[in-house]
């Protein structure tokens, strides 16, 4: 969808970013803090100190109890991390931070935010750019889009869009024009109707 582009313009322009993804692959590489759990809950998919992440999927993927598990393993962990981030970025004095967050809404994330920015693309390209990782194939990249939420509630649900599918130049003039307003905006936090 562009999502990580996104948050790279953002960064660009001098806003601190906490990438979940980012997180996550810190927390089940080598000396991760989730590696020994990790372990512990799916024997075998630890080598070097570091989770095997395609022996993971292989274990997790099409398995709902299981993933459930991953879950339980990772996302306190993550929301930790989340929390710290935050902390420091409040004791730096910044009024603009960024939570690059995957399945926001799914999980109930946008909670935890002033303002939720969609990042979206037509589906045609989605299916491009997703089809073009490696590993992933036509039926991952349809139970992948069978656990999210519909595209037009997402859109309904979020307070801005930046559409990737115009092309990078246009999307990273809209985001800037978005942190342009946020920067202009009253001290404190936003209201989600803004």
């Amino acid at each position: 969808m562009g999502k990580s582009t996104a948050a790279r313009m953002m960064r660009g322009l001098g806003v601190p970013c906490h990438d979940a993804d980012a997180t996550v692959h810190a927390l089940l590489g080598p000396g991760g803090g989730a590696v020994a759990a990790v372990a512990a809950a799916f024997p075998g998919v630890v080598h070097n100190g570091a989770v095997d992440r395609a022996a993971l999927g292989t274990r997790v993927f099409g398995d709902d109890a299981a993933l459930k598990r991953l879950e339980a393993i990772l996302h306190p962990r993550v929301r930790a991390a989340e929390r710290a981030f935050l902390r420091r970025q409040a004791l730096a004095r910044r009024r603009l931070v960024v939570l690059d967050v995957p399945l926001l809404f799914e999980t109930g994330g946008e909670h935890r935010c002033d303002l939720v920015l969609l990042v979206t693309a037509p589906a045609f390209l989605q299916a491009q750019r997703v089809l073009r990782r490696p590993g992933m194939t036509p039926e991952r990249l349809a139970r992948i889009r069978a656990k999210q939420m519909p595209e037009a509630d997402k859109r309904r649900r979020a307070d801005r869009t930046v559409n990737t599918g115009l092309g990078m130049a246009p999307a990273y003039r809209r985001v800037r024009a978005l942190v342009d307003y946020l920067r202009a905006a009253p001290a404190g936090p936003m209201t989600r109707t803004s």
